[in-house]
């Protein structure tokens, strides 16, 4: 059976990704493709969200990028509007964007006590407000008036044990998984909003924290990897399986304000 045949088949649907651009956010947004979803590639950097949309379409997929920031509301709407004009009413959201900021990591140069609030304000700007509160304002009341779609936010195995030195990140990603399970009591039954908490996979943001520079896992890297019971980091390309679940009315058409993890064993690790 083709996959576009079976449950997780998107054809004929339109997926947005904010945060498309990034790592993590860019691999999905290539599994939907391939699922036949035409897919929005929305993010602040024209180049990587170009090349993501050329491996889409030389995939034999579809895909445009629609440029805008994310922390702006009237760029998102005015990214709405202009995917609605050029493949049709978005039926799934994906939001991915976010990320951590050195203002708000705790180091021994850093206390928790001298963290500024302006530098924390931003690190919650960027992972709960440009993260999922915005894009579901902007993206999710059409899909409500609809009668259908499926929104699903990335979280953070932050949200659920937080790690230490980065206490804003945790903060905001733990604020991200409530915000889930708001959503999906407010917008059932129809519209159906979930989250996917990924383990530790390797990014422009965080290799220098996980690798030295030998390549080699760094001592933080080892002490991940001895939590994890999978004993390696994640490949974005992992993500995708999740993605295509929660992104089909046919796979989970009863999974509202669930978290999915793909954290190869993290959070189930204790001693």
């Amino acid at each position: 059976m083709s996959p576009l045949e079976g449950p997780f088949c998107l054809e004929g649907q339109v997926a947005v990704v904010v945060g498309g651009t990034g790592v993590l956010g860019g691999a999905m947004a290539k599994g939907l493709a391939a699922a036949g979803a035409k897919v929005a590639v929305v993010g602040r950097s024209v180049e990587r969200g170009d090349r993501v949309v050329e491996a889409i379409l030389a995939a034999g997929g579809q895909g445009l990028f629609v440029a805008a920031d994310a922390c702006l509301r009237q760029q998102l709407e005015l990214a709405h509007s202009t995917i609605a004009d050029a493949i049709g009413a978005p039926d799934i959201l994906v939001n991915a964007a976010g990320g951590n900021d050195p203002r708000v990591t705790v180091t021994e140069e850093l206390a928790f006590e001298e963290i500024e609030l302006s530098a924390w304000n931003d690190s919650f700007e960027l992972n709960l407000a440009a993260g999922v509160l915005l894009p579901c304002q902007i993206f999710g009341p059409p899909m409500v008036a609809a009668g259908a779609g499926s929104i699903i936010n990335i979280a953070s195995i932050t949200a659920h044990v937080p790690l230490s030195k980065v206490v804003a990140y945790s903060a905001a990603k733990a604020a991200v998984v409530s915000l889930t399970q708001f959503l999906a009591r407010e917008w059932a039954p129809h519209v159906r909003v979930n989250s996917i908490t990924p383990g530790f996979f390797p990014g422009e943001q965080n290799r220098r924290l996980l690798f030295d520079e030998s390549g080699q896992p760094s001592a933080r890297g080892r002490q991940i990897l001895g939590h994890t019971p999978m004993d390696r980091f994640g490949e974005p390309e992992e993500l995708i399986g999740a993605a295509l679940f929660l992104a089909s009315q046919k796979a989970s058409s009863f999974v509202t304000g669930t978290d999915v993890r793909v954290d190869g064993g993290f959070l189930a690790t204790t001693i």
